[in-house]
């Protein structure tokens, strides 16, 4: 069978609040709609996931799903019933067997949950397959803020997505459809399909509001992770020197491709080195004319980009000066606010010290100043 996954994305997500749609917004360091993708592309069984969005929210969408292999997104319609259809439409060029239609809210479902809906099509009777969980808890009915009867909770199930369809079933049914259904099951028993019951997972809730979000991340597991970095430059002449970001006056320069700065370049590495990617060279090789002169400053912007695209958040870093001249203590408040609004983070997080070598060595000679720096970031193992 050929699997396509559609995500509808198209929504204004309004009641969970925030300055973006809900789908954009950040759980784990990534927005909750790429964690929704990533899980589905994931999947061996499926072979391509299109997403349904509002077009004035393009920016946001590109930002969310970069380096995703994600073809075109869809424009969705003013209904979630419009933008499913619209989904479906667009891949009548090149039909899948099976189409699962899935909501970026509930971007945590487990591979479990999708192994079981592709099972379901073992069964040349069914048309559809849909997640879902037995009703438990008591169910009431109420009015002027009285309870005035009960539900008998017996055969009621909580729907989840993604739900699963016979493609030239489900394409059909939409475009008859009249207006106003909430999911693919309603769209599908009104069109008389057969849908069958598979196990949904409470991993797979939707979130809606506000307190949802809070209610993923807790779900969240980390790691820690911890790398150093080194780098050295020599003087030569000049009447300033570039430290972790700072121009500080000296009766020499620092020789290097860039602005020489050691010890944003020695953090630059140590940032990298927590998520295995490479070193400072192989994002901006001292070859290209583009980095001639370039302020490190953005070569440690690119590193705590790289790091939070992992989901990561950053720690703490330490970063040591090791030189007999300049004398750093007067310039360190400054240097760490530097580093702190560079990374993002705050500024008890930024440690900035100094050291000399006895006037041992080449910096003890006052021929150059070397740096070291440590940096400890956490970054996410899965959502459960």
């Amino acid at each position: 069978m050929r699997i396509h996954a559609i995500i509808v994305a198209a929504g204004s997500g309004i009641r969970a609040g925030g300055a973006v749609p809900k789908q954009y917004r950040l759980v784990a360091g990534q927005p909750l709609l790429r964690h929704a993708a990533a899980r589905l592309l994931a999947h061996p069984s499926i072979n391509g996931v299109t997403v349904v969005i509002n077009p004035e929210c393009r920016a946001l969408y590109d930002e969310a799903v970069a380096g995703l292999a994600l073809p075109e997104p869809i424009a969705g319609g003013a209904t979630r019933q419009l933008s499913v259809l619209a989904g479906l439409e667009a891949l009548a060029v090149s039909p899948p067997d099976i189409v699962m239609v899935h909501d970026a809210a509930r971007a945590f479902v487990p591979a479990a949950v999708l192994d079981a809906l592709i099972a379901a099509f073992g069964d040349a009777e069914v048309d559809g397959a849909c997640p879902a969980l037995p009703q438990v808890d008591s169910l009431r009915r109420g009015e002027a803020g009285r309870f005035s009867g009960s539900v008998d909770r017996e055969n009621l199930w909580r729907v989840q997505t993604p739900q699963a369809f016979r493609y030239p079933a489900l394409l059909a049914a939409h475009r008859a459809a009249a207006p106003g259904a909430t999911d693919e099951v309603a769209i599908a028993l009104a069109a008389g399909l057969s849908v069958a019951i598979t196990p949904g997972d409470e991993r797979a809730f939707k979130v809606t509001e506000a307190d949802d979000f809070a209610k993923a991340s807790a779900m969240t597991s980390y790691s820690s992770r911890a790398a150093s970095g080194f780098d050295v430059h020599r003087f030569g002449p000049g009447d300033h020197v570039w430290l972790c970001g700072i121009k500080v006056p000296h009766d020499a320069g620092l020789i290097g491709h860039s602005d020489a700065d050691a010890g944003l370049h020695a953090l630059t590495d140590a940032l990298l080195g927590t998520i295995a990617a490479g070193d400072i060279g192989d994002h901006f090789p001292p070859s290209d004319e583009r980095w001639r002169g370039a302020a490190s400053d953005q070569f440690l912007a690119h590193a705590a980009e790289l790091v939070r695209a992992r989901g990561g958040i950053i720690d703490h870093v330490d970063v040591t000066l090791i030189c007999e001249r300049p004398k750093v203590g007067p310039h360190r408040d400054a240097m760490r606010a530097r580093i702190a609004a560079i990374l993002g983070i705050g500024l008890e997080r930024v440690s900035v010290k100094a050291t000399t070598t006895e006037k041992l060595g080449f910096t003890g000679r006052q021929e150059g100043i070397a740096a070291q720096a440590m940096a400890s970031v956490r970054l996410p193992e899965s959502i459960a």
